[in-house]
């Protein structure tokens, strides 16, 4: 039940061993009638500190989640860069394959050529087996002669550079291929590499993933811690009545409330006196300056348990007599709870009506003991 000004006021260990020590008094003198482990425990400072955890957890769980988003953008380049370098090698590879259908062609040709050649070549030493006078005399004149030993040297000629042309081509194909190759290498180790750190990132996205599943899961325990500790507070503020009285589950938007503040959140507005709405102070608040009295502005000393001392230095007395249309303010808990005197009745009980009494940001209207209030008389 956040019973607060605009201002709220952190818990300090110095407070709270006042606010033990305050309860220990109170709950000796009687005055309320409630136990004194109810009053010495601040709900509220336990439920800040987990509220705060829940915040942190969330916020690294969030921080881890923009990390994992980051870090699978960089693991989706790293996939289209390997797809890129499997696609050059396959592109590599059917280089290769045609390289070698080309030597194995180019060998065929080698070897077809060889067989001319040695045919060339048996032509070639029968014909030198002739001398040229009886090459002379086989021929039929001067210019048949020449023409034979013309076509010796052209045959000569043609088999020099048919062997030059094999070997060169023999020679450019290996060549070719063995960049292929070294090509085909270079980009197998890159392909390699790439998949390490593919590994690398998608491992390190898991972990992250997995450390913000873990925040996540301590911030919705730490939630659920918080919903306990409003039910055991709202179960102490029950109890706190006295009386016997059981008080009635809340109504929204209740007891002539601006609707404008009664439909918008818990806290979702600051009032004319400077009172989160929706609170029980701003109710009261709001209650009495709607029956024409003076309430002056809070200037974040609103909480409910500074009221008494508020109003004084506005001149408005306060006092331990029940009167219909005072402030009747409980010192409970840390923010404390204050309640608007509705009736005073004749068996010791008043009827009073509030807001947010039990932590739900909700109205009730109910009867209860007079006895252990402080009264404000606006």
């Amino acid at each position: 039940m956040k019973l607060r000004s605009t201002t709220p006021v952190s818990v300090s260990l110095v407070s709270r061993a006042s606010l033990v020590a305050m309860s220990v008094l109170l709950a000796g003198s009687g005055v309320f009638g409630l136990a004194s482990h109810v009053l010495a425990r601040d709900y509220n400072a336990e439920i800040q500190a987990k509220q705060k955890e829940v915040d942190s957890y969330n916020s690294e769980a969030s921080r881890l989640g923009q990390m994992a988003d980051n870090l699978q953008s960089e693991l989706d380049k790293i996939n289209g860069q390997i797809a890129a370098i499997q696609a050059q090698i396959a592109d590599s590879q059917t280089k290769i394959n045609n390289l070698n259908e080309q030597i194995k062609k180019n060998e065929a040709s080698i070897k077809q050529n060889r067989k001319a050649m040695g045919r060339i070549l048996a032509d070639l030493y029968v014909d030198d087996q002739i001398s040229p006078l009886e090459m002379l005399a086989s021929s039929n004149n001067i210019s048949d002669y020449i023409d034979k030993q013309e076509q010796r040297s052209s045959l000569k000629s043609s088999l020099n550079d048919k062997i030059k042309e094999i070997k060169s081509l023999q020679k450019k194909l290996e060549e070719n291929k063995k960049s292929v190759e070294n090509t085909l290498r270079d980009q197998e180790l890159q392909r390699n590499a790439m998949a390490s750190k593919q590994s690398e990132k998608a491992k390190l996205i898991a972990d992250t993933k997995n450390d913000q599943n873990n925040y996540a899961a301590l911030a919705q325990k730490r939630n659920a811690e918080v919903s306990k500790l409003r039910e055991e507070q709202a179960a102490a503020n029950r109890r706190a009545v006295g009386g016997g009285v059981s008080i009635p589950g809340g109504i929204p938007g209740g007891g002539g409330y601006p609707g404008a503040w009664a439909n918008a959140p818990l806290d979702a507005y600051v009032d004319p006196w400077g009172l989160y709405t929706r609170e029980c102070v701003s109710y009261v608040a709001w209650k009495i300056h709607s029956t024409g009295r003076y309430v002056p502005h809070f200037g974040g000393a609103g909480n409910a348990n500074q009221w008494p001392s508020t109003a004084a230095r506005h001149g408005i007395p306060s006092g331990s007599t029940p009167k219909v249309g005072s402030a009747a303010v409980m010192n409970i808990g840390y923010y404390g709870h204050v309640m608007y005197v509705e009736s005073v009745n004749g068996d010791g009980t008043i009827t009073v009506s509030d807001y947010n009494f039990a932590w739900d940001g909700l109205y009730r209207h109910y009867t209860r003991s007079a006895s252990g209030l402080t009264y404000v008389y606006f």
